[in-house]
């Protein structure tokens, strides 16, 4: 192929590339590949109006599965006949697993699942050849995405265009030796650095958690001593809050405050790290749903006993464990998105774990020495009380909506303002 025709094929590409990865491209195919330890995969994608186009079909927009039925084996002969995969270890034949229909605003995208045969170990190329409608359209492309390669650092990616097949291209070698362990663990820790950034419920739990821990309750070590509220200094408090408010004295040494940090994030990180570990191995199992709704449980309850201690003094880190089981749970349910079921799933826990934990430090070491430099100042105890209150309200609205299925207006406001604060900083 020449050059220049190399050149504008690829310039056409990125012009289509926010239409193309987010909702598909007219005039384009696709192949998306998934490799595996010891295996690839993928899945042929065609809008029925070329593939109508290329077989001389005659389906129409809201397809269903059914629908295929009847033309499902000439189709996957169709491509057997216009593609061909091949390695160093010979060729590899195409083995179609199930089929699925994608609607998209441009129409209806056959996607045609399958894996090769013959690959028991991964070569460091595969050839491929890709020959799908170019004799009847010149003008269409052919699009071959590493959709997901652990070693490479790929997961459950559309963006990672590889590949373009065009009339005057339609054989190329795919490059898979850049890859490593390494390079696995460390997009995992990114997968887990970018899940507790993303994951708002748990950064307000951990808020919830560190509001009081710049702050020591006035009762000693005899246990919860309640103060009337008129002998509390003068902090508009609401009119409901005004017998349960103790007085919290501010920690005069760092390493108070550092000492109930470190129980805390420690208790915290214990417990989502038992739970991440046995859900990703199917030892057990929970419905997302009630995870979901007990992590929003979590925020309100370690925000109400802010204001309204429910533990002896000392205790707090028993909420951290408790509810970071279920926060565990709910990480889990990342991996299982990914996708990394059995495979480098060791590697894969350790670097997603430690991931979070960056992520985790990172929003501590923010929001702690805020808390510190304000613990003395009439600034604080309205952060404290007022805080609670604030994340106990958006709590109930997760908890109810997750639980119930309602659809309160709170926690949509609030989920809104963080994603114009994360689209700000990153």
């Amino acid at each position: 192929m020449k050059e220049p025709i190399r050149f504008l094929i690829a310039i056409s590409f990125f012009c289509l590339l926010p239409c193309a990865l987010e909702a598909h491209a007219p005039n384009q195919s696709y192949l998306f590949l998934r490799v595996f330890a010891d295996s690839i995969g993928g899945r042929f994608e065609i809008n029925t109006d070329d593939l109508n186009k290329a077989m001389n079909l005659k389906l129409v927009r809201g397809l269903s599965v059914e629908d295929i039925e009847p033309h499902l084996q000439h189709i996957q002969d169709f491509y057997r006949q216009h593609t061909a995969f091949s390695s160093i270890y010979g060729d590899h034949s195409v083995r179609f697993e199930e089929v699925n229909i994608m609607a998209t605003p441009i129409g209806d995208y056959v996607q045609l699942s399958f894996t090769l045969e013959g690959i028991s170990k991964i070569p460091e190329a595969l050839n491929i050849h890709y020959n799908i409608l170019f004799d009847k359209d010149p003008t269409h492309m052919g699009l071959q995405v590493i959709e997901h390669y652990w070693k490479a650092g790929v997961l459950n990616e559309e963006a990672n265009l590889t590949l373009v097949f065009g009339p005057n291209h339609t054989d190329d070698s795919l490059d898979l030796s850049g890859s490593s362990v390494f390079r696995g663990i460390m997009a995992m820790i990114h997968s887990g650095m970018h899940h507790i950034f993303i994951g708002l419920d748990h950064i307000l739990f951990l808020l919830a958690l560190l509001l009081p821990s710049v702050v020591s309750r006035s009762s000693g070590n005899r246990g919860l001593k309640l103060v009337p509220a008129d002998q509390l200094q003068a902090v508009a408090f609401p009119a409901f809050l005004k017998p349960y408010v103790e007085v919290w004295i501010p920690n005069e040494r760092f390493r108070t405050s550092l000492i109930y940090l470190i129980k805390i994030v420690t208790f915290f990180t214990i417990a989502h790290t038992i739970t991440l570990s046995l859900a990703a191995l199917k030892v057990i199992m929970l419905p997302s749903a009630l995870v979901e709704s007990v992590i929003a449980l979590s925020i309100a309850l370690a925000a109400l006993n802010n204001v309204y201690p429910m533990l002896k003094k000392g205790r707090e880190w028993l909420i951290a464990f408790l509810f970071g089981l279920f926060h565990g749970f709910g990480f889990a349910s990342v991996l299982a998105e990914v996708g990394l079921e059995g495979d480098y799933i060791t590697w894969s826990l350790l670097g997603f774990n430690l991931g979070v934990e960056v992520g985790q430090v990172i929003i501590v070491s923010i929001i702690f020495p805020i808390l510190f430099l304000l613990r003395k100042t009439t600034v604080y105890k309205p952060v404290l009380i007022y805080g609670s209150v604030f994340l106990i309200l958006v709590a109930l609205n997760w908890f109810f909506d997750r639980s119930l299925g309602t659809d309160l207006p709170l926690d949509n406001i609030v989920e809104k303002i963080y994603a114009r604060v994360l689209k700000v900083i990153f």
